[in-house]
């Protein structure tokens, strides 16, 4: 199965690294997702913060396991693991899931990054890796919507590295960035509550600080297909398979939070070589 993909919507991700699918999920169903990360408490104690060069922060919840949550659901719903599995041409996994805050005039910027440019560190030999990031509020210049460089997944990994422009972040090799910027098109990715945007792991994004009175909330699904499981120590233990549910199970669920007992949210880790991604 396919899930979302035609012909056109397939070649349009290939040719630009992404493909905004929007009213991903329904009114109804985005507002289920929204109270979900506003309640939870697993979510609520595992936040924390990563700044930018001006001290502005993005506040992020991140968890390894899908579960049962409501969220856990959208990540497992048969409209969105199909569309991955068929973008990324082969059987795919839950590599993570994350939730990023931008809160009204106090949201930080994050720095032009690859996803895979920080995933290559943890063991995963290619980039057949996606991430899926599904708007709670809108998003918009003003609030700090996420920015794309178009066909900018072609050029392949750049290296990473902290500090300068990037604060506390991991950023990419600016002259290449700037390179890319000189050749192809800077995209601001604006998204209404439930738009869903699947992006390749290799495709160089950033966003700006929040600086409107408007909050910025989304979610973020990340997969990795099967066959390229880390080989770092430790990290094949994330590779459990992914139990597809039919589309209308987060609608049935409404405002379901998270099992402690079987999520594992993570905490921020100070001294780590290996940043957890954001956007």
């Amino acid at each position: 199965m396919t899930g979302l993909l035609t012909p056109e919507s397939r070649a349009a991700f290939d040719r630009d690294g992404y493909l905004l699918v929007p009213g991903l999920f329904s009114p109804g169903e985005v507002g289920h997702l929204r109270a979900a990360m506003e309640q939870d408490p697993a979510v609520r104690d595992s936040l924390y913060e990563r700044r930018d060069a001006q001290g502005k922060a993005t506040r992020i919840a991140l968890w390894n396991e899908a579960g049962d949550s409501v969220y856990g659901l959208a990540a497992r719903s048969e409209r969105v693991v199909h569309t991955v599995a068929g973008l990324l041409e082969g059987e795919v996994y839950h590599y993570h899931s994350k939730l990023t805050a931008k809160e009204p005039y106090e949201g930080g910027a994050w720095e032009w990054h690859q996803d895979y440019g920080y995933w290559y560190h943890n063991g995963c030999l290619y980039p057949t890796m996606a991430s899926v990031m599904v708007a709670l509020d809108r998003c918009t210049p003003e609030n700090g919507c996420l920015q794309v460089i178009r066909g900018s997944h072609r050029a392949g990994r750049i290296n990473h590295s902290r500090g300068g422009a990037a604060g506390e972040q991991v950023g990419a090799e600016l002259e290449r960035v700037e390179q890319l910027l000189s050749r192809h098109e800077r995209v601001h990715v604006a998204m209404e509550p439930g738009d869903g945007l699947f992006f390749h792991g290799n495709l160089m994004h950033r966003s700006d600080q929040n600086r409107s009175p408007d909050r910025r909330w989304t979610l973020l699904f990340c997969y990795n297909r099967v066959d390229n499981a880390p080989f770092v120590d430790g990290r094949q233990a994330l590779l459990q398979p992914l139990a597809t549910v039919p589309d209308d199970a987060v609608e049935q669920a409404g405002v379901r939070l998270s099992d402690p007992a079987s999520m594992q949210f993570q905490v921020r880790r100070e001294h780590s070589s290996v940043p957890l991604t954001t956007a």
